[in-house]
């Protein structure tokens, strides 16, 4: 493929790339996304949550540029993720007990969802660009890893304080006799 010299016909200046590091882009473009979406969708009476959504959308285009260009995601950037999820942790205890549950809730739960898969994606992606050779800075993989983290915090605070209860997921795959080796 090749991209066209009309510039309305071009999205993305890198998207004929061949390689990782493109689709990397993508991943964090769409988290980007569902992170805008979940703030617009999220009610006046979480105000926490859309402060820290606020906080977290543009870390997610610093996250986006921080391979092909400038490293733009920091230590400090983990610690305040890391810090708002003991704080979400804190309110949350005891909610799930370590287990599975399915992925439900009221919006803007379902685009946090999306989000925490996003942050799952993005971190199989720089596996990828590292296999191909590219270096990958040890801190995103670990913000990506507390993004994660965070936004299933956040869903867990949502769905306690709509008084919805999770709804507990028990794998066939991988229960305590399926289990391999």
């Amino acid at each position: 493929m090749q991209r066209s010299e009309n510039l309305d016909e071009v999205c993305y200046p890198f998207i004929h790339e061949h390689g990782p590091l493109c689709d990397f882009e993508v991943i964090t473009d769409e988290l980007c996304g569902n992170i805008g979406a979940a703030i617009s969708l999220m009610p006046k009476e979480f105000a926490d949550l859309h402060a820290d959504l606020q906080i977290l959308q543009p870390l997610a285009f610093h996250l986006n540029g921080s391979l092909r260009g400038r490293l733009a995601i920091t230590e400090a950037d983990i610690n305040w993720a890391c810090e708002r999820l003991a704080v979400y942790r804190e309110e949350t205890q005891g909610r799930t007990d370590g287990g599975f549950v399915l992925p439900r809730g009221e919006m803007p739960v379902p685009f946090l969802n999306l989000a925490r898969s996003g942050a799952k994606k993005a971190i199989r992606q720089m596996v990828r660009i590292e296999e191909a050779g590219g270096e990958i800075p040890e801190v995103l993989p670990r913000f990506c890893n507390a993004l994660c983290n965070l936004f299933f915090a956040m869903i867990l605070v949502i769905n306690q304080r709509r008084d919805l209860d999770e709804v507990p997921f028990t794998s066939k795959s991988y229960g305590a006799r399926t289990r391999k080796g």
